[in-house]
Protein backbone atom coordinates (compact mmCIF):
# COMPACT_ATOMS: atom_id res chain seq x y z
CA UNK A 1 0.00 0.00 0.00
CA UNK A 2 0.99 3.50 -0.60
CA UNK A 3 1.47 6.66 1.75
CA UNK A 4 -1.07 8.54 0.11
CA UNK A 5 0.45 12.22 1.68
CA UNK A 6 3.54 10.76 0.59
CA UNK A 7 3.34 9.86 -2.92
CA UNK A 8 0.82 12.68 -3.36
CA UNK A 9 3.38 15.05 -4.23
CA UNK A 10 4.66 16.56 -7.34
CA UNK A 11 6.32 14.62 -9.90
CA UNK A 12 8.37 17.40 -10.99
CA UNK A 13 11.40 18.52 -11.85
CA UNK A 14 12.17 14.83 -13.45
CA UNK A 15 15.63 14.90 -13.26
CA UNK A 16 16.98 12.21 -16.09
CA UNK A 17 20.62 11.26 -15.54
CA UNK A 18 23.16 9.67 -18.02
CA UNK A 19 20.06 7.84 -19.73
CA UNK A 20 21.16 5.40 -22.25
CA UNK A 21 18.85 2.98 -24.49
CA UNK A 22 20.00 -0.20 -26.47
CA UNK A 23 18.30 -2.24 -28.45
CA UNK A 24 20.06 -4.84 -29.80
CA UNK A 25 22.96 -3.60 -30.94
CA UNK A 26 21.92 0.12 -31.77
CA UNK A 27 22.34 2.63 -29.45
CA UNK A 28 18.63 4.38 -29.22
CA UNK A 29 19.16 6.78 -26.74
CA UNK A 30 23.01 7.86 -25.94
CA UNK A 31 24.07 9.37 -22.09
CA UNK A 32 20.90 11.50 -21.73
CA UNK A 33 20.81 14.42 -19.08
CA UNK A 34 18.52 16.85 -18.63
CA UNK A 35 15.54 18.01 -16.31
CA UNK A 36 11.91 18.67 -16.91
CA UNK A 37 10.34 21.85 -14.66
CA UNK A 38 7.33 22.12 -13.17
CA UNK A 39 4.15 23.16 -15.61
CA UNK A 40 6.02 23.88 -18.58
CA UNK A 41 5.37 22.37 -21.97
CA UNK A 42 8.68 20.65 -23.16
CA UNK A 43 8.92 20.39 -27.50
CA UNK A 44 11.05 17.28 -28.20
CA UNK A 45 12.63 18.34 -32.03
CA UNK A 46 14.73 16.15 -33.93
CA UNK A 47 14.85 14.32 -37.12
CA UNK A 48 13.27 11.10 -37.66
CA UNK A 49 15.25 8.19 -36.30
CA UNK A 50 16.67 10.76 -33.40
CA UNK A 51 15.42 8.75 -30.43
CA UNK A 52 12.67 11.01 -29.51
CA UNK A 53 9.85 8.39 -29.25
CA UNK A 54 11.56 6.48 -27.57
CA UNK A 55 12.68 9.00 -24.71
CA UNK A 56 9.08 9.20 -24.39
CA UNK A 57 8.79 5.70 -23.31
CA UNK A 58 11.09 5.53 -21.39
CA UNK A 59 9.98 8.39 -19.15
CA UNK A 60 6.41 6.47 -19.26
CA UNK A 61 7.97 3.37 -17.70
CA UNK A 62 6.70 1.48 -21.05
CA UNK A 63 10.52 0.49 -21.71
CA UNK A 64 12.54 -0.30 -18.57
CA UNK A 65 15.86 1.96 -17.96
CA UNK A 66 18.95 -0.27 -17.25
CA UNK A 67 21.32 2.34 -17.43
CA UNK A 68 20.74 5.88 -16.21
CA UNK A 69 18.29 7.17 -14.15
CA UNK A 70 15.11 9.15 -14.10
CA UNK A 71 13.85 10.63 -10.66
CA UNK A 72 10.15 12.03 -10.12
CA UNK A 73 11.06 14.64 -7.44
CA UNK A 74 13.13 12.82 -6.29
CA UNK A 75 11.56 9.28 -6.53
CA UNK A 76 12.17 6.49 -9.15
CA UNK A 77 8.80 5.38 -11.45
CA UNK A 78 6.23 3.36 -8.91
CA UNK A 79 2.82 2.35 -9.43
CA UNK A 80 1.46 5.66 -8.18
CA UNK A 81 3.56 7.67 -10.75
CA UNK A 82 2.60 5.85 -13.49
CA UNK A 83 -1.14 6.41 -12.85
CA UNK A 84 -0.21 10.31 -12.87
CA UNK A 85 0.96 9.80 -16.06
CA UNK A 86 -1.01 9.60 -19.67
CA UNK A 87 0.76 9.23 -22.88
CA UNK A 88 -1.02 9.55 -26.01
CA UNK A 89 0.68 8.03 -29.03
CA UNK A 90 1.43 9.16 -32.70
CA UNK A 91 -1.12 6.33 -33.99
CA UNK A 92 -4.32 5.65 -32.15
CA UNK A 93 -4.96 2.73 -30.62
CA UNK A 94 -8.92 2.43 -29.96
CA UNK A 95 -10.59 -0.42 -28.66
CA UNK A 96 -13.37 -2.16 -31.09
CA UNK A 97 -16.00 -0.42 -29.10
CA UNK A 98 -18.04 3.18 -29.68
CA UNK A 99 -16.65 6.50 -28.97
CA UNK A 100 -18.62 6.39 -25.37
CA UNK A 101 -17.55 2.48 -24.54
CA UNK A 102 -13.43 3.62 -25.06
CA UNK A 103 -14.18 6.38 -22.78
CA UNK A 104 -15.89 4.24 -20.38
CA UNK A 105 -13.13 1.45 -20.38
CA UNK A 106 -10.75 3.91 -18.71
CA UNK A 107 -12.89 5.12 -15.69
CA UNK A 108 -13.79 1.00 -15.26
CA UNK A 109 -10.05 0.88 -14.45
CA UNK A 110 -10.28 3.69 -12.18
CA UNK A 111 -13.27 1.78 -10.62
CA UNK A 112 -15.55 4.97 -11.20
CA UNK A 113 -17.98 5.49 -13.51
CA UNK A 114 -19.06 9.30 -14.62
CA UNK A 115 -21.31 9.55 -17.92
CA UNK A 116 -20.91 13.32 -16.82
CA UNK A 117 -17.00 13.54 -17.29
CA UNK A 118 -16.88 11.56 -20.39
CA UNK A 119 -19.55 13.61 -21.89
CA UNK A 120 -18.24 16.83 -20.92
CA UNK A 121 -14.51 15.97 -22.42
CA UNK A 122 -16.11 14.33 -25.61
CA UNK A 123 -17.54 18.00 -26.09
CA UNK A 124 -14.63 19.25 -25.29
CA UNK A 125 -13.33 17.70 -28.30
CA UNK A 126 -15.68 18.08 -30.38
CA UNK A 127 -16.61 14.67 -30.45
CA UNK A 128 -20.28 14.41 -28.45
CA UNK A 129 -22.39 14.14 -31.14
CA UNK A 130 -20.48 10.75 -32.24
CA UNK A 131 -20.75 9.04 -29.19
CA UNK A 132 -22.52 5.97 -30.42
CA UNK A 133 -20.10 5.33 -33.46
CA UNK A 134 -17.40 2.91 -33.91
CA UNK A 135 -14.16 4.39 -32.59
CA UNK A 136 -12.61 2.80 -35.01
CA UNK A 137 -14.93 4.37 -38.18
CA UNK A 138 -13.80 7.91 -37.29
CA UNK A 139 -11.63 9.97 -39.10
CA UNK A 140 -7.89 10.10 -38.32
CA UNK A 141 -8.35 13.62 -36.14
CA UNK A 142 -11.25 12.22 -34.12
CA UNK A 143 -9.61 9.37 -33.32
CA UNK A 144 -6.70 11.74 -32.24
CA UNK A 145 -9.18 13.87 -30.63
CA UNK A 146 -10.50 10.99 -29.01
CA UNK A 147 -7.42 9.58 -27.42
CA UNK A 148 -6.43 13.07 -26.04
CA UNK A 149 -9.75 12.91 -24.25
CA UNK A 150 -9.49 9.35 -23.22
CA UNK A 151 -6.35 10.45 -21.61
CA UNK A 152 -7.45 13.40 -20.03
CA UNK A 153 -9.84 11.71 -18.66
CA UNK A 154 -7.52 10.26 -15.84
CA UNK A 155 -6.43 13.61 -15.39
CA UNK A 156 -2.87 13.19 -15.63
CA UNK A 157 0.13 15.65 -13.88
CA UNK A 158 2.35 14.70 -16.55
CA UNK A 159 0.76 14.42 -20.63
CA UNK A 160 3.19 12.94 -22.93
CA UNK A 161 2.52 13.43 -26.95
CA UNK A 162 4.10 11.65 -29.07
CA UNK A 163 3.23 13.58 -32.69
CA UNK A 164 0.17 14.41 -31.18
CA UNK A 165 -1.46 16.40 -34.58
CA UNK A 166 1.01 14.61 -37.27
CA UNK A 167 -0.90 14.42 -40.95
CA UNK A 168 -4.52 15.66 -39.12
CA UNK A 169 -6.66 18.03 -40.56
CA UNK A 170 -6.73 21.76 -39.83
CA UNK A 171 -9.85 21.55 -37.26
CA UNK A 172 -7.94 18.84 -35.29
CA UNK A 173 -4.66 20.63 -34.72
CA UNK A 174 -5.77 23.60 -33.66
CA UNK A 175 -8.44 22.13 -31.58
CA UNK A 176 -5.75 20.08 -29.99
CA UNK A 177 -3.31 22.87 -29.63
CA UNK A 178 -5.99 25.26 -28.05
CA UNK A 179 -6.11 22.05 -25.23
CA UNK A 180 -2.75 21.85 -25.13
CA UNK A 181 -2.43 25.23 -24.28
CA UNK A 182 -5.44 24.78 -21.55
CA UNK A 183 -4.26 21.67 -19.54
CA UNK A 184 -0.89 23.54 -19.37
CA UNK A 185 -2.42 26.38 -17.94
CA UNK A 186 -4.69 24.09 -15.40
CA UNK A 187 -1.25 22.86 -13.88
CA UNK A 188 -0.17 19.93 -15.85
CA UNK A 189 3.31 19.87 -17.32
CA UNK A 190 3.25 18.89 -20.95
CA UNK A 191 5.89 17.13 -22.98
CA UNK A 192 5.24 16.70 -26.72
CA UNK A 193 7.27 15.51 -29.70
CA UNK A 194 7.11 17.36 -33.21
CA UNK A 195 8.61 18.24 -36.58
CA UNK A 196 6.32 20.68 -37.07
CA UNK A 197 8.46 24.16 -36.40
CA UNK A 198 5.15 26.54 -36.17
CA UNK A 199 3.65 24.17 -33.79
CA UNK A 200 6.65 24.51 -31.82
CA UNK A 201 6.93 28.49 -31.68
CA UNK A 202 3.30 27.82 -30.55
CA UNK A 203 2.90 26.25 -28.08
CA UNK A 204 6.76 25.21 -26.54
CA UNK A 205 8.62 27.40 -23.39
CA UNK A 206 11.82 24.65 -23.89
CA UNK A 207 12.52 22.85 -26.42
CA UNK A 208 14.88 19.43 -26.09
CA UNK A 209 16.93 18.75 -29.31
CA UNK A 210 17.77 15.13 -30.11
CA UNK A 211 20.02 14.03 -32.51
CA UNK A 212 21.31 10.29 -33.19
CA UNK A 213 19.85 9.28 -30.01
CA UNK A 214 21.37 12.50 -27.90
CA UNK A 215 20.79 15.47 -26.57
CA UNK A 216 22.10 18.29 -28.16
CA UNK A 217 20.57 20.95 -26.21
CA UNK A 218 17.51 22.46 -23.80
CA UNK A 219 17.23 25.34 -23.79
CA UNK A 220 14.13 28.14 -23.81
CA UNK A 221 12.36 27.67 -26.99
CA UNK A 222 12.70 31.95 -27.98
CA UNK A 223 16.39 31.28 -27.86
CA UNK A 224 16.66 28.13 -29.58
CA UNK A 225 14.43 29.37 -32.31
CA UNK A 226 16.44 32.80 -32.47
CA UNK A 227 20.60 32.01 -31.78
CA UNK A 228 20.77 27.33 -31.52
CA UNK A 229 24.21 26.26 -29.80
CA UNK A 230 24.98 23.48 -31.98
CA UNK A 231 25.00 23.73 -36.09
CA UNK A 232 23.03 20.92 -36.05
CA UNK A 233 20.13 22.45 -34.47
CA UNK A 234 20.50 25.65 -37.02
CA UNK A 235 20.42 23.05 -39.59
CA UNK A 236 17.32 21.16 -38.86
CA UNK A 237 15.88 25.02 -38.14
CA UNK A 238 17.07 25.94 -41.46
CA UNK A 239 15.58 22.29 -42.84
CA UNK A 240 18.51 20.84 -44.11
CA UNK A 241 18.44 16.68 -43.69
CA UNK A 242 21.12 16.11 -40.88
CA UNK A 243 23.10 12.83 -42.03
Amino acid sequence: MFDIQKESKSLTPIVISNLSLLLGKTKILDNINCKINNKSIFAILGPNGAGKSMFLKTINGLVGVKSGKINFNSREINEYIRKEIALVFQKPILLRRSVLENMQFVLEKKNKLSNFEIMKLLQRVGLDTFKDKPARLLSGGEQQRLSLARALLINPSLLLLDEPTANLDPYSLNLIEEIILDENKKGKTIILTTHDMGQAKRLAKEILFFNKGRLLEQTKAINFFKKPKTKEAQSYINGKILL
